[in-house]
């Protein structure tokens, strides 16, 4: 697959924030990692691949938050997008693009698509009975309303959509309504929208979705469950200040709901990116092999909105994959902004290294919709076993000994034993084993296997005990430093920063970012280099580390 890929462009996008509050760790696992993983492991071949996301500027969530600062909504986020992009480069992960939905090319964009699904016959007026404030004398959209979901009985759920079983809720819907602004029980009033006729793509939504074998099955066959059910228009304008304008004068007023314009950004961001535009832009995304990473509480916003928009507007191709992945619980309870039950990803790298993250992260965070648990003790194990003892243990014994024993200098080997060519069949099979799981996905699983690799390399090392063994120690620790140099190019998608500093620490000029996942398996360290000081690269995670992070909790 990977000379299919390297064949190819490749657009990477991951689900975009709202701009109103600061990323939490369920953001991380879901929808900013995984695709950074799958990014730095394409460029390590040699893809020609990018990666964009975006701040969610417009709709209600933006509009209310703008409100209780008493601020302008468009000063809040621009504030939100710079803070985003800050929080995401700790952490290792830099997009090519991070652009902004308010951004002119997706209000033009979005206005684009309304305008061409409305000559297609794709839009229609209809009056809706629409929550209305006696108190604050104005219209209640999306999120200025909470009630019960009248799917699943969940209370405190926002008027447009259930966090608790996914669906999105029509106006109206919601039971037992209350203003989100004052508190008290709102009336019905008319008011004109414009829908979406999602229901005329019933059929092609069905085709398309049964004859692509890339999907995933398990949010594959939820969605085609709700086709089966019959797919309800879709409103798609709102009764408030903050939006893309709808095009239309007679339209005065409106402007378009959040999701119809927030998943163009995909499109918007990729062609800034890839400097293209126009028909050539076109070109390019429809040409181009297409991820969309996003969490499971917008599987029905991707596999039906998203497509169904882009099947009606005729130009721009739909996504080759949409890699779902499940909530991150911490310490077994469901996040929630509102409750402030979250650790953002602020905080929590102001108290450990952002590769102490992306490793956890990674490791229990499989590639299906299941929930995963972020627990700190948990968190603790994994490193202080996973991370010091078993990587940090073999690459800071192997460099220590050639500082130590031969002066920092790599030593030359003699034939290898059947040893060395056994531990070097083993790196050779973890970098084509591990590069494959990251092809499918399933990134958990690559990075268990480069920690099964990582263990070889211990036992070879315990196994050949340089220490006693004076005449095969050049050979030994000739071929321990390229392992550790194997190590690091394997660990460059999931642990960067770590990866670096390994490849420092062994005296290698180039950056890992700069070497080739094959040479992985390769013989990268030649001897008579001199290499640099040695320093563990992990250290242990104490009890006190973790009582700073249940501070957060309360």
């Amino acid at each position: 697959m990977v000379d299919e890929l390297s064949e190819r462009n490749i657009i990477i996008t991951a689900a975009l924030p709202y701009a109103y509050d600061d990323l939490h760790l369920g953001h991380i696992a879901s929808t900013h990692l995984p695709p950074d993983i799958l990014y730095r492991y394409l460029k390590l071949n040699g893809a020609s691949a990018i990666q964009v996301c975006a701040s969610d500027d417009f709709g209600t969530p933006i509009l209310i938050a703008a409100e209780k600062k008493g601020r302008r909504p468009s000063e809040c986020v621009s504030e939100w997008n710079s803070r985003f992009k800050a929080d995401l480069e700790r952490l290792g992960i830099v997009y090519d693009t991070f652009d902004r939905t308010s951004s002119a090319e997706n209000i033009e964009m979005a206005q684009r698509f309304f305008t061409r699904l409305y000559e297609g016959g794709y839009i229609f007026t209809s009056d809706v009975s629409q929550f209305f404030c006696e108190n604050d004398r104005k219209f209640l959209p999306d999120r200025y309303v909470k009630g019960r979901c009248p799917h699943c009985g969940a209370e405190d759920q926002y008027s447009d959509a259930c966090e608790n079983c996914g669906r999105t809720l029509q106006p109206g819907e919601v039971l037992d309504p209350k203003c989100a602004i004052c508190g008290r029980p709102p009336v019905m009033r008319s008011s004109e929208h414009y829908f979406f006729k999602l229901s005329a793509f019933a059929e092609r939504l069905n085709d398309w979705l049964k004859g692509n074998s890339d999907l995933q099955p398990d949010a594959k066959n939820y969605v085609l469950n709700w086709i089966k059910d019959g797919l309800q228009d879709w409103d798609v304008t709102r009764d408030i200040s903050w939006g893309v304008p709808v095009p239309l004068k007679e339209a005065e007023g409106k402007v378009l709901y959040g999701w119809f314009d927030n998943h163009l950004c995909y499109i918007t961001a990729a062609l800034k990116a890839a400097g293209r535009s126009g028909d050539e832009g076109r070109r390019y995304w429809n040409e181009s092999r297409v991820y969309h990473f996003i969490g499971k509480d917008i599987v029905y916003h991707h596999y039906l909105f998203l497509p169904s928009m882009r099947l009606g507007e005729g130009e721009y191709k739909l996504p080759d994959l949409i890699p779902a992945r499940g909530h991150l619980l911490l310490l077994g309870k469901k996040i929630s902004r509102s409750k402030r039950w979250m650790i953002t990803v602020r905080d929590f790298l102001d108290s450990f290294p952002p590769d102490y993250l992306r490793f956890y992260l990674t490791r229990i965070v499989p590639y299906d919709q299941s929930d995963a648990n972020f627990d700190l003790q948990e968190f603790a194990d994994k490193i202080n076993n996973e991370l010091v003892a078993n990587i940090g243990n073999f690459v800071y014994r192997t460099l220590v000994f050639v500082k130590r024993e031969n002066g920092g200098v790599v030593p030359s080997p003699d034939v290898p034993g059947e040893d060395e060519k056994h531990v070097m069949d083993e790196l050779e099979g973890a970098t084509l084993e591990t590069g494959k799981l990251i092809e499918q996905g399933h990134y958990d699983r690559a990075l268990r296997r480069v920690l099964d690799f990582a263990t070889e390399c211990n036992r070879y090392f315990q196994r050949k005990a340089p220490w006693e063994n004076v005449k095969e120690r050049p050979t030994t620790l000739y071929y321990s430093c390229n392992l550790v140099a194997g190590l690091a190019t394997l660990l460059g998608p999931f642990l960067p920063f770590s990866s670096e500093e390994i490849r420092e620490q062994l005296g290698l000029d180039a950056p890992t970012r700069e070497e080739k996942w094959a040479s992985a398996s390769e013989l990268q360290v030649e001897p008579g280099r001199t290499i640099g000081e040695p320093s563990p690269i992990f250290r242990k995670v104490e009890a006190t580390d973790l009582g700073k992070v249940r501070v957060l909790l309360g």
